[in-house]
């Protein structure tokens, strides 16, 4: 079974919101939101796919410095296995837009599973919601 690695980002802002973006309806599991990201090209780290995807979907810049990973979920899918590491950024430049047609929410972690995303990312909500719980 082939193994596709694909690169995820938890936007976060000073809020404590997360960036969701849902799929277009051109897409596989249209409909369904997803953390921003996309698959790692050959002879590339996964922090350069999320630097080049963050810039072409949302038109923001991240430093690979303020990328932080947090968690990797493992799907299996009936044509591949999916490998997807979770980074987390709380620091970027410019505002963040739908560059590609989605629609765009940011969503508090405990609201994240009010949102139908595909198997792959919903392991990764518990993870954002203890990293982002209030204190007390």
């Amino acid at each position: 079974m082939k193994l596709l690695l694909v690169a995820a980002c938890a936007l976060i802002d000073a809020d404590g919101r997360v960036l969701i973006a849902k799929r277009p309806a051109n897409k596989d599991m249209a409909g369904l939101w997803e953390f921003p990201g996309g698959k790692v090209d050959a002879g590339e780290r996964p922090e350069q796919t999320l630097i080049r995807e963050l810039k072409e979907e949302l038109g923001i810049d991240v430093q690979e410095a303020c990328l932080a990973p947090l968690t990797f979920a493992s799907h299996s899918y009936p044509q591949f296995q999916l490998l997807m590491p979770l980074w987390v950024c709380r620091r970027w430049e410019g505002t963040a837009k739908a560059l590609e047609g989605q629609e765009l929410a940011w969503v508090r972690p405990s609201r994240l599973r009010d949102y139908p995303m595909p198997p792959a990312d919903e392991p990764l909500i518990p993870h954002l919601i203890e990293l982002l719980a209030m204190p007390g």
